[in-house]
């Protein structure tokens, strides 16, 4: 499944939290995956990217397209 183009906001999270970084989808809600690392948190987003999209499907929810000009 196609996810490329969706863009990925990266922060770190506070040790209360666990630590490590926190990577989400803003176009996709609640699109999100977390590692230990920024890489961690990057290789697990893509994954996630496609369960939300293939979710939608199943619930007949309409999947936003991937926006690819930001100011």
């Amino acid at each position: 499944m196609k996810v490329k183009g969706y863009r990925i906001e990266i922060e770190p999270l506070s040790e209360e939290d666990g630590g490590g970084y926190l990577a989400t989808v803003p176009e996709l809600p609640g699109c999100a995956s977390d590692g230990q690392t920024r890489d961690e948190a990057i290789e697990g987003i893509g994954e996630a990217i496609e369960s939300w999209i293939a979710m939608a499907h199943k619930l007949g929810r309409t999947v936003p397209a991937p926006q690819r000009a930001y100011a």
